[in-house]
C-alpha cells in the first residue's frame, strides 16, 4: 500500500481556505503540488501549502489555471519534496501533455539519506498521475523523446552549472558597460554543451519574465541572479540560439515551441543571425565547429549569399572572413559551445581560428572545459578508447567498461538484428555509418538500396530532419550530418572502405574513391586551400569517432576493410 495521497482541490481562495481547515498538513507539513488548467502546469514544493497557494492566486502569470493537486506523504522531508518538484518537472517537460511554467534554475539532483528509497515512490507518484491523465508515456518513453533530451529542465552537474553562473555574473557586469566579450564552453562529445546552451537560453528568458510573486530558492546556485538590480538588465535584450545543423535547429525549434518562457525566442541559422533586422545583445551557438568558413556552400544561392554579406558587414568581400565573424559583427556578448575534434569537411572553420580564440578566452577567463561524461555509460575511459582505436596506436585491448556494451561483427545483418533486438528493448537503437556509399535512393519514390553487404541491402536515411525518431529508421542507415548532437541508446557503426590500413604502411588511411561526401572532401578553391590526403583522413576518422560517441549503452561496429577489422578484432579480442 502506498504512503502518499493526491488531493484534488479547486485553484481558488475559498477551495484553499477549506483545505487548510480540514487537512493539518496542509499549511504545515513538506509537500509538491501542481497548477494545471489542461494545458499549462506549475509544479512546486513548499512547507506551508496555504500560504503559497495563496502567493500564486495573486500572480497574473497564473490567474488562468483552474486545479490543484497536492502530494501529502508522512515521509516527505525538505530534500525530498526539492527531488520530486525537480522528477516532475523534468518528466512534465519531456512527456508533452502540458507546457511547463516553471523555472529552470531550482532543478536538482543533490543526493540525501535514503534518496534511493525515496525514488520509488517517486515513480509510484507518477505512475499515478499518469493513471489519473497527466502524462500521456512512460518513463522509459519520455526519456527516449527529443522534447526530453533537448528540454531546458536538466540537473547541471558541477562544471556545468559553474560555467553557466560564471557567464552569468560576467554578462551582470559586462551589460552595464559597451563591452563586447565571447566566451568559449569546450567538451567532447557528451559532456552536455547542448544541454548547457539550451540552459543558459531559459534562464535568460526566465530572468527576463520574472514573476514577483514566485520565491526565489535561496539553496539554487543562481538565486542572487534573480535579486533586484542584476534581473532588471535581462530584461528587453535581443537573444538568439544559432545553429549550423538543419535537423537539430528544427528539433531544438520544436522544443522550444512547447516551452513557454522560451516560445518565439529565435533559433538561427548563421544567415539569418547576419541578415538580422538588429544586432543581437546575446548570441549563443552551438555546435561553433560546424560554423562555415568562405567556400563553396551547401548550394549556390548560399554562396552568393555569402559574399553578399560579408561585404555588407566588412565593407569588402574578404575571403578570411567566416561566419564567426559575422556573429562577432553581430552580437555584442557571444558564447561559443565547441568540440574541434567534430569538424567533418573542409568548409568548417579550420581548427587553427578556434585555436586562436580558445587562447584569448583562456587569458579573459571566460574558457569553461567540460570534461564530465554525461551521456555514454562508458564514460570517458570508452571515449579516450574509441579515440585511440581509430589511430595508427590502437590500446591493447579494451579497457574495462563496466556495463558499456562494445562489440565487433563480422555479419552486417547479425549486428542490425542486435540493433532491431535493443530498440525493441529500450528504443533508439539505429544503424549509422560513415558517407562511404553513394546516396542513390535519395530522389523521392526511388527504390534502389545504397548499401548492400553480406547479402544486407540498406538505403540510406530517407528523412534529413529528425531522422532518429522517424518510422522508417530502424530498417535505414543515419550519416553524421543526421546524427551529430543526438542521443541514441545502441548504435551500430558501419565503418565503410572509405577508412582503410594501407598494406604498405599497415597505417591508417582514407580511401577518396569510396567517400561520396563530395563537400566533405572537395579543395576550397576560393581560399586556395588543398583537402589533401592527411585532410580527408582527418575529417573520415573524426565522423567515425562521433559516431562511436552516440551510443549510450553500447556501440556495435561492423568494418569493411579487413585489416582494419583484424586490428580491430585483436584489440576487442
Amino acid at each position: 500500500m502506498t504512503a502518499f495521497e493526491i488531493e484534488e482541490l479547486s485553484f481558488t481562495a475559498r477551495s484553499v481556505s477549506d483545505a487548510d481547515a480540514r487537512l493539518p498538513r496542509f499549511s504545515n507539513w513538506p509537500v509538491v503540488y501542481l497548477l494545471e488548467d489542461g494545458h499549462d502546469i506549475y509544479v512546486g514544493e513548499t512547507g506551508n501549502a496555504t500560504n503559497r497557494m495563496r502567493q500564486h492566486l495573486k500572480s497574473p502569470a497564473k490567474e488562468h489555471l483552474r486545479e490543484v493537486r497536492v502530494v501529502f506523504d508522512d515521509r516527505f522531508n525538505g530534500s525530498a519534496c526539492l527531488d520530486l518538484e525537480s522528477f516532475l518537472i523534468r518528466l512534465f517537460g519531456g512527456d508533452g501533455r502540458f507546457d511547463v511554467l516553471n523555472r529552470n534554475d531550482g532543478i536538482t539532483n543533490r543526493d540525501y539519506y535514503q534518496r534511493e528509497e525515496y525514488l520509488e515512490t517517486f515513480r509510484e507518484v507518477f505512475e499515478e498521475l499518469r493513471a489519473r491523465g497527466y502524462f500521456e508515456r512512460s518513463i522509459p518513453q519520455i526519456e527516449n523523446t527529443d522534447l526530453f533530451k533537448l528540454s531546458p529542465y536538466k540537473a547541471l552537474n558541477t562544471e556545468q552549472g559553474i560555467a553557466v553562473l560564471d557567464i552569468m555574473e560576467g554578462l551582470v557586469d559586462d551589460l552595464r558597460t559597451p563591452a563586447r566579450t565571447t566566451a568559449v564552453i569546450q567538451g567532447d562529445p557528451g559532456t552536455g554543451k547542448t544541454i548547457v546552451g539550451i540552459y543558459l537560453m531559459k534562464l535568460l528568458r526566465d530572468l527576463a519574465q520574472f514573476d514577483p510573486t514566485d520565491e526565489i530558492d535561496g539553496d539554487s546556485m543562481f538565486s542572487d541572479l534573480f535579486l533586484e538590480g542584476s534581473r532588471e538588465l535581462f530584461e528587453g535584450l535581443r537573444i538568439g540560439l544559432v545553429v549550423p545543423q538543419k535537423s537539430l535547429r528544427q528539433s531544438i525549434e520544436g522544443v522550444f515551441r512547447r516551452v513557454p518562457a522560451l516560445r518565439g525566442t529565435p533559433v538561427l541559422t548563421p544567415y539569418e543571425v547576419a541578415d538580422a533586422e538588429e544586432d543581437f545583445d546575446i548570441l549563443v551557438v552551438d555546435e561553433a565547429h560546424r560554423l562555415t568558413q568562405r567556400a563553396a556552400q551547401a548550394h549556390g544561392t548560399l554562396t552568393k549569399r555569402y559574399g553578399e554579406i560579408t561585404r555588407r558587414l566588412f565593407g569588402e568581400d574578404d575571403y578570411t572572413i567566416n561566419q564567426l565573424d559575422w556573429i562577432h559583427a553581430r552580437s555584442r556578448h557571444t558564447v561559443l559551445l565547441l568540440d574541434t575534434a567534430q569538424s567533418v569537411r573542409p568548409a568548417d572553420i579550420e581548427p587553427a581560428v578556434f585555436d586562436r580564440v580558445i587562447a584569448q578566452a583562456r587569458d579573459e577567463h571566460r574558457l569553461y572545459p567540460l570534461d564530465t561524461q554525461m551521456r555514454v555509460r562508458g564514460g570517458s575511459a570508452y571515449l579516450e578508447f574509441a579515440r585511440t582505436l581509430l589511430s595508427d596506436e590502437p590500446p591493447e585491448h579494451a579497457p574495462d567498461l563496466e556495463d558499456y556494451e562494445v562489440e565487433l561483427f563480422d555479419d552486417l545483418g547479425a549486428m542490425h538484428d542486435r540493433i532491431r533486438e535493443r530498440d525493441a528493448e529500450t528504443g533508439l537503437s539505429r544503424l549509422v555509418a560513415g558517407y562511404a556509399w553513394k546516396w542513390k535512393s535519395k530522389k523521392k519514390g526511388s527504390t534502389e538500396v545504397d548499401i548492400e553487404i553480406d547479402g544486407c541491402r540498406l538505403r540510406w536515411n530517407v528523412s534529413e530532419v529528425d531522422w532518429i525518431a522517424s518510422r522508417t529508421a530502424l530498417e535505414e542507415v543515419g550519416s553524421i550530418h543526421t546524427v551529430q548532437g543526438y542521443d541514441l541508446n545502441y548504435a551500430g557503426v558501419i565503418i565503410g572502405p572509405d577508412l582503410r590500413i594501407a598494406p604498405a604502411t599497415g597505417k591508417l588511411a582514407a580511401d577518396r574513391k569510396h567517400y561520396f561526401d563530395s563537400r566533405g572532401k572537395a579543395n576550397n578553391r576560393m581560399r586556395g586551400q588543398v583537402t589533401t590526403d592527411e585532410d580527408l583522413l582527418r575529417y573520415i576518422t573524426n565522423v567515425y569517432r562521433v559516431l562511436m560517441s552516440r551510443g549510450m549503452r553500447g556501440t556495435y561496429l561492423y568494418v569493411v576493410d579487413p585489416l582494419l577489422r583484424e586490428r580491430l578484432r585483436r584489440v576487442l579480442g
